[in-house]
């Protein structure tokens, strides 16, 4: 099949047309992917921030037609069209079963890029290729198990439905599930892109009174704007911390989120949180960066809450067609997180979209 390869780190990625990819095996389903969109944990991966194994097969939200179908598959058949998640809850593990299935085991294929059982099923002149973020998408087809390929409608467009993939599962669960945050909530989102934008509809629904958003790029604060945030902050002439217990009452925000992976914000989002406040690490970070606490004695009698997050806290399989009913009630907008669309030839010029914080997501046809 064709997919843009990255060969090596640091390096372009090059389109081949000789990528072979395995038949799908009991409980797996191979699907034909239509789009997918360029996250900022793809150039994590590209840019060498986070170290991997290569080559590999970037991308994982992406939406499809499943194509054929394993041994025993019952919930997906030839012809439906579907949207795929990165982190497919199995429902049997420890995990699953204490309702935490966005830490699935199956979320391990996203660090190690490969099936749980070590195999990929993609080779390219008899070398093995990865699978980015358990799924490698920037290819014309991919095999994932049954759970990872959820059904929708035919009335969503699949160029649109892509973006419930990673960026609105990851930004609305963080706000919904991982923060919890509730009516009369003050929230900051840090950085707006698509993950960011995403929080911040996340919090609109859930009833938030004061949203804060962060970003030195103009374009994307009135996005954030026009996503129901209540003030918009520029961090290279405003003081972010200052400013968010200005507009709280000199409280502090109930919840902070870094939407970016940056260490600098997470330190901005604790100290800009209120007593028994909570920060959110939705964003991944370059390997590199630590998280300092100036005074854990302070943090601990404070009650401050630092999170991790991952995909938002979402049961892909209850929440994608939850988030696509909110799509047709008009009460989550899909359509306005993507600002461009390339094909798979321009890829790089994608990823240097991301790099460059021009527009919000841009989507790849494939």
């Amino acid at each position: 099949m064709r997919a843009a390869v990255l060969d090596a780190q640091g390096q372009p990625l090059t389109v081949h047309d000789d990528v072979e990819i395995d038949a799908p095996r009991a409980g797996e389903v191979r699907v034909r992917i239509a789009h997918c969109g360029v996250c900022h944990s793809d150039i994590t991966i590209a840019d060498a921030a986070v170290p991997f194994a290569t080559p590999i097969v970037l991308g994982h939200e992406a939406s499809g037609v499943v194509e054929e179908v394993g041994p025993g598959v019952t919930t997906v058949a030839v012809g439906d069209r579907v949207v795929l998640s990165p982190v497919p809850p199995c429902g049997r593990c420890y995990y699953c079963v204490r309702g935490e299935w966005n830490i699935c085991v199956n979320s391990m294929q996203i660090l190690t890029g490969t099936h749980l059982d070590g195999t990929t099923g993609l080779s390219r002149n008899g070398e093995t290729v990865y699978r980015g973020l358990g799924v490698g998408a920037f290819g014309e087809s991919v095999v994932v198990q049954e759970t990872a390929a959820i059904p929708i409608g035919d009335d969503l467009p699949l160029d649109v439905a892509c973006v419930l993939g990673c960026a609105v599962q990851t930004g609305v669960g963080a706000a919904l599930y991982t923060a919890k945050v509730g009516p009369g909530d003050s929230v900051l989102v840090m950085g707006l892109g698509g993950v960011g934008l995403s929080i911040v509809q996340g919090a609109v629904l859930a009833g938030a009174s004061t949203i804060i958003v962060s970003d030195p790029v103009a374009e994307r604060r009135e996005a954030g704007l026009r996503f129901g945030a209540t003030h918009a902050l520029d961090p290279t002439d405003t003081e972010v911390i200052a400013a968010t217990y200005d507009l709280t009452g000199g409280i502090g925000a109930d919840v902070a989120f870094d939407a970016v992976g940056n260490a600098a914000l997470i330190d901005t989002g604790v100290q800009a949180t209120r007593f028994g406040g909570t920060t959110v690490l939705v964003g991944a970070p370059p390997i590199d960066q630590g998280i300092n606490i100036a005074s854990a004695a302070v943090f601990g009698a404070t009650e401050k809450k630092l999170v991790g997050c991952l995909l938002g806290g979402v049961n892909s399989v209850r929440d994608i067609p939850r988030f696509i009913e909110l799509w047709r009630s008009g009460r989550l907008d899909l359509e306005g997180l993507i600002t461009s669309r390339r094909p798979l030839a321009e890829v790089n010029d994608a990823c240097d979209d991301l790099r460059a914080g021009r527009g919000i997501r841009t989507v790849l046809d494939l």
